[in-house]
């Protein structure tokens, strides 16, 4: 594919200057109305060394305002984010509504530099396509414009361009070993970008090949194409009618399941032997924390569940013999301004533990097809399109090597009743109650039906639910631990 672009495309100064004007004013303003319709901007400059895509990203941000963007250049991961799956520290990095991103390299240096050099492993390289699909499928279903510029050159031009970086003083520092090397392996570079630009041209995040021999000719395309997709998507989102939040709580489609009408929560255990059981279990969890430390493996634990089930009390028996150093509990509230300016998926990304700890969630991603999809916070094409998201999130944990669990905590009516009350009536826990839980509680039918579909969705091979009978607490916190200690006795 790359052997049949014409890089003898020029444009003289004159044709450069006379389009570039025009194009200069028109990306500001059409800068300020992306911004003013809250429609975030993602960037991807790709391409080998020297084909000049720092030159064009420094043209890119002299008409723009600097307070709408930000420039990440990209390097080979560092330590702390070797500890993590590898599309986390670009999820940090993703604009909020109304901002632009530029990636100068980005996550496809797992499938192209990453591969050729042999850094990562076949298994994982193969695996990244259909993560890096996913990943961007997320940021443009959630309403993001998403280009990729392929910078191309010949190996003639990237020998000429070497050369004359190391005739100057100043710039000599930018061409060493590393990239001699890659002009060696030129022809693999290229069979692999090409393999790369395939599997990843989609629709909705388009590869635009930018022909880079001349750069006049490279700046003016990659200003006409952004030009063109913003004006494109600014007329498209300006006609539509502003669709109706969806806080509709029937079932999906084929979804006919009553997964939480077969439980017994009956189930007891007697306070002698939960007594032993969780003195024994809470000694086993403590040597698994340094076990699983030692061999770096990390694990995320999900609690959802009834108001009043008992989530805090069941965190509390996992974590107190636990090293604090090795662990964190992250509640999670109502999202803040910031987030809500995100997509839903950011602010869990960006507390995924590190390889070796453990962080346990009090409430979920799980928001938005519970919460969210109830009180119509999002639309309904929103929360079922999150079932696919979520499974895939979790998939991108799973296969970097954590151990996922997740707890639905379930108790019926009339247990929830009387520990509303028992909370109402007790000075010390009046805080725990408040009119939101009286107003959820009247929801209780609709939440069933969301929960079903849930559970029905999203219990996956790689990150399972595990339905927990809490309406007797004891019963509960045995059951969590035992089955906390057997996913990562599996996993070791």
């Amino acid at each position: 594919m790359l052997e049949m672009v014409d890089l003898g495309k020029k444009l003289t100064k004159a044709e450069y200057k006379e389009k570039m004007e025009p194009l200069e004013r028109r990306l500001n303003e059409l800068q300020r109305e992306m911004k003013d319709l809250g429609i975030p901007t993602i960037l991807v400059f790709e391409g080998l060394e020297a084909a000049g895509k720092g030159t064009c990203i420094n043209q890119l941000m002299l008409p723009l305002d600097p307070r709408g963007f930000k420039v990440h250049p990209i390097h080979p991961p560092n330590e702390e984010e070797r500890l993590r799956p590898f599309l986390v520290r670009f999820w940090s990095k993703l604009p909020s509504k109304g901002r632009m991103v530029i990636f100068d390299h980005s996550w496809y240096e797992r499938v192209l530099t990453g591969r050729v050099e042999k850094i990562v492993p076949k298994k994982a390289w193969q695996r990244a396509f259909e993560e890096i699909l996913s990943f961007e499928r997320q940021q443009t279903d959630d309403g993001a414009v998403l280009l990729k510029f392929w910078f191309h050159i010949s190996r003639k031009e990237q020998a000429k361009r070497f050369q004359k970086l190391e005739k100057n003083s100043a710039l000599s520092w930018k061409v060493g070993k590393e990239e001699w090397r890659q002009h060696e392996l030129y022809s693999k570079y290229i069979r692999t970008a090409e393999e790369m630009l395939e599997k990843t041209n989609t629709a909705h995040a388009p590869w635009i090949i930018i022909e880079a021999h001349d750069k006049q000719y490279a700046i003016s395309k990659v200003f006409e194409t952004l030009a063109a997709i913003w004006e494109n998507i600014i007329q498209k989102r300006k006609s539509q009618v502003k669709p109706g939040q969806g806080g509709e709580p029937g079932r999906l489609p084929g979804k006919n399941v009553t997964i939480l009408s077969g439980l017994n929560l009956s189930q007891k255990i007697e306070e002698n032997e939960y007594n032993k059981l969780i003195d024994k279990y809470q000694k086993r969890i403590r040597e698994l924390e340094y076990e699983i430390y030692r061999r770096r493996i990390p694990v995320v634990v999900a609690y959802e569940g009834c108001d009043a089930a008992g989530k805090g009390g069941n965190i509390k028996r996992i974590t107190e013999n636990l090293d604090p150093r090795g662990y964190e509990v992250i509640p999670i509230a109502a999202p803040t301004k910031d987030e809500l300016e995100h997509h839903y998926l950011w602010r869990f990304a960006r507390v995924i533990p590190k390889a070796g700890h453990i962080t346990i969630f009090d409430r979920t991603w799980y928001g938005r097809v519970l919460v969210e999809r109830i009180e119509g916070f999002c639309s309904a094409t929103a929360w079922q399109r999150a079932y696919r998201e979520i499974n895939e999130f979790e998939a991108h944990l799973a296969n970097y090597g954590a151990v996922v669990v997740k707890f639905w905590l379930h108790i019926d009516q009339e247990e929830q009743l009387r520990r509303f009350k028992d909370r109402q009536d007790t000075p010390w826990k009046q805080w725990k109650i408040t009119d939101e839980d009286w107003r959820n509680r009247e929801k209780w039918p609709q939440y069933e039906i969301a929960i079903n579909d849930m559970l029905a969705n999203c219990s996956t091979s790689y990150a399972p639910w595990t339905i927990v009978e809490a309406n007797d607490k004891l019963f509960a916190r045995i059951k969590t631990l035992k089955t906390l200690i057997e996913a990562i006795e599996t996993k070791l």
